[in-house]
């Protein structure tokens, strides 16, 4: 669909849309609603009421994230409108896609926050992206999630999808819940959460959980093993408060990948890896440097997340308010990695019609499907230090809010991609022995290894200025300069040779431009553009280098217009936001060492996001999106469908309170629906759409017992999520979560 038609669709959906709420607005005629105060999008996280931003967010509360049951943080941002997820790879690893911004994977455009810091400046590297960092429990109260609007301006500067996760806090009621998971695959998990205060005004918070489990695709083995620990800390003043956290993570699990489509046996249950090829032995660098390794690992997250805050109402008007973090650990990811088209055995060149299996000696047919698998390493170890200083006041018409943000990162990588061999085709199919490559020390194909170190310094200054025209219309302007260096060196080969050397240095202005109307207590508009830009990190260099010698910046910018409407009564919410962007200078690299493709993609959409709650204890959640994503500017595929990017996509989440047997229950179901979609820029491989149906029920036994039963993926459809990225002509790709069923029982004092 291009923008001509597109755009008359979305007129007559924002007219049949808005004569709706006209009648729903008369008939909600004098109700009051408590306000949502939201944080993300302003300077320092000082707050504003989500009737007066002029900008989408999206809130999502505990008891709706508990409905949703997410399998991962990615998980979650299915939610969000105009965010499209593949969170297919298992707990780590996920894609992410916002607004039809361009992308080949992992979630370029995508920061993670935790009590308003990011978790990690860079949004994405290679083999890391934000929401690998962190990891869903009892603990998290809410979750904010801000498409485009300030971004640019305020904290690290993300243009695109900024998620703002708040800590549960204490208060002067000792609280608490211990809840059990259990599952149809074999998960056994503990949550527990307890608050209250210390002291006075001294709150603590404290929970976490330990799990384990085979995995929803079964490995043979425990393939997912995690716990987590988190302290939060708050001490009220009599201006202000201070808050400290801590979140310490292990949690790791195996990496799904993309399998090959049309055989018998391999299906969304069906996963690669297995006792007789977990553990294996690769060949790194040019001097072929052994070792062993356990793929068994998978991707995870070993570290902490910590910071705090200090917020102060000074004495002269002016509020201080100060936030901080360090994040450090290890992001480590070993996996089984398809290079190319599955086959026979007696197709291979270098064998006859049959060889042994390397760890049982089983003798294999000529028939044998086989499929040769890289044994992929990385070890990744990340730190980083952001502060966010913001001082603001309000004057007669004006609020005025100046800030500092500053942010140190580094990542020191250690890679061996490749290490392929002939493996069989089947759950945990072993490798093969007499096949010539399978003993080669280079493998069957190409090996990429390297040794790298990187450091970056980001010093941004921002101001926000907020005029009041009148009570129901404001005006506000964001301006933010940034200074970005990057120190980075590379060794390909693992030989010691430093054959990547940077030092870079660049400074953009990032703006943004709002607008806000009340036209009455329920409803409103706004209205706003904005410019920013993605700043390179350590890969972008790595990848691009040629491009960066010949005095390429390989900075992204990002232009975006949005209109928006928006509806607040006692029992609904509904948010309607026209959007349309232009992304500059992306690059897209298919596999470490090829060149890159820059390209330039526009986008033109409309998010929708519905909530009903009635006393009847009916409600319904509804989030769509429809867009249209162009490659408007590429060496070979321009006027192509922005890859990985559907033109539709549709969430309904109704649900049902009611009594019975003297217990208080709620059924809930979630349909997702998806459009096709295509699986490269040449728009040669497309992935097909599918919907999926989730159901749930909870019972609250008593005051203080409840029972949930989820089942996810109820009819247990085969859909995809994306083809295989490594190499987009050869026929895999990799399955959404197949059905899996969920119990838990929870004690709340």
């Amino acid at each position: 669909m291009r923008k001509s038609s597109q755009l008359t669709v979305i007129a007559a959906a924002i007219s049949a849309m808005f004569s709706n709420i006209s009648v729903a607005q008369e008939s909600t005629k004098g109700t009051k609603k408590i306000e949502t105060i939201i944080v993300s999008g302003t300077p320092g996280g000082r707050g504003i009421s989500k009737a007066d931003a002029s900008f989408a967010v999206t809130n999502i509360d505990a008891v709706h994230i508990e409905k949703l049951s997410p399998k991962s943080t990615a998980d979650l941002l299915k939610s969000v409108p105009g965010v499209w997820v593949e969170s297919s790879g298992g707990e780590s690893g996920a894609n992410v896609f916002v607004r039809g911004f361009p992308g080949g994977g992992d979630a370029p455009f995508l920061t993670v926050s935790l009590q308003g810091s990011p978790v990690y400046p860079a949004p994405t590297l290679s083999f890391l992206e934000n929401s690998s960092l962190f990891r869903l429990d009892e603990t998290i109260s809410t979750m904010e999630a801000l498409r485009g609007g300030p971004n640019p301006v305020v904290s690290n500067g993300q243009p695109g999808l900024t998620t703002n996760f708040h800590l549960k806090r204490g208060s002067s009621d000792t609280e608490g819940t211990f809840k059990y998971t259990t599952s149809d695959y074999g998960l056994q998990r503990i949550d527990t959460v307890l608050s209250g205060e210390l002291s006075d005004d001294l709150y603590y918070m404290v929970g976490g959980y330990i799990k384990r489990s085979s995995g929803i695709r079964d490995a043979g083995f425990t393939s997912e093993r995690g716990q987590q620990f988190t302290i939060n800390l708050t001490k009220e003043l009599d201006n202000g408060e201070i808050n400290i956290y801590t979140r310490q993570t292990d949690d790791t699990g195996a990496w799904y990948l993309p399998t090959p489509l049309g055989i018998d046996g391999v299906d969304a249950s069906y996963t690669q890896l297995g006792p007789l090829n977990r553990q294996a032995t690769i060949y790194a660098g040019a001097n072929s440097y052994e070792m062993q390794v356990d793929l068994g690992e998978g991707r995870g997250w070993k570290g902490h997340v910590s910071g705090g805050s200090i917020k102060l109402e000074l004495d002269n008007g002016w509020q201080f308010i100060d936030r901080f973090s360090l994040t450090k650990g290890d992001a480590n990811t070993h996996g089984l990695v398809p290079s190319g088209t599955a086959t026979i055995l007696s197709d291979i060149a270098d064998n006859g019609e049959n060889a042994k299996g390397a760890v049982t000696g089983t003798l294999y047919s000529g028939d044998t499907p086989v499929q040769q698998l890289g044994r992929w390493v990385v070890f990744k170890d990340i730190e980083s230090f952001t502060n966010d200083l913001a001082f603001s006041k309000s004057f007669s018409q004006i609020d005025s809010a100046f800030g500092l943000y500053t942010a140190t990162t580094s990542a020191q990588d250690w890679w061996s991609l490749g290490n392929t061999a002939y493996h069989v085709l089947k759950p945990g199919g072993e490798m093969l022995d007499d096949v010539a490559c399978n003993r080669s020390l280079s493998g069957c194909d190409w090996n990429y290894d390297i040794n790298s170190t990187g450091d970056a310094k980001t010093i941004a200054l921002y101001t926000t200025q907020t005029y009041h025209f009148s009570e129901a219309l404001t005006f506000d302007l964001g301006l933010r300069n940034e200074n970005h260096q990057v120190d980075y060196s590379v060794d390909e080969g693992l030989d010691s040779i430093i054959n990547k050397f940077v030092t870079y240095d660049e400074r953009k202005t990032s703006w943004t431009l709002g607008a806000n109307q009340r036209l009455s207590q329920t409803t409103g508009i706004f209205a706003r553009v904005n410019k920013g830009y993605k700043m390179p990190y350590f890969d972008d260099f790595r990848d691009n280098y040629d491009s960066y010698q010949a005095g390429e910046p390989l900075i992204k910018e990002v232009s975006q217009l949005e209109i928006g409407y928006k509806y607040m009564s006692q029992n609904t919410d509904f948010f309607a936001t026209v959007f349309a962007n232009e992304v500059k200078g992306d690059t897209f690299v298919r596999q470490p060492g090829t060149p890159a493709e820059i390209l330039t993609n526009e986008a033109l959409g409309i998010e929708l996001d519905y909530t009903y709650n009635h006393q009847s204890g009916l409600s319904v959640n509804l989030n769509a999106t429809l867009q249209d994503a162009e490659i408007t500017q590429s060496p070979t595929n321009q006027g192509n469908d922005s890859q990985r990017q559907p033109n539709w996509q549709l969430r309904i989440m109704p649900s049902y309170e009611f009594e019975i047997a003297d217990m208080f229950a709620t059924a809930y179901g979630t349909l997702s629906a998806v459009d096709d979609r295509f699986g490269n820029n040449e728009n040669t491989v497309v992935l097909e759409g599918y919907s999926k149906i989730d159901l749930g029920l909870m019972i609250e036994a008593t005051e203080h017992v409840k029972f949930q039963l989820s089942v996810d993926n109820l009819t247990d459809k085969q859909g995809i999520t994306e083809g295989d990225p490594r190499n987009a002509d050869a026929p895999n790709g990799r399955y959404i979560m197949p059905r899996s069923i969920k119990f838990s029982v929870s004690y709340n004092f």
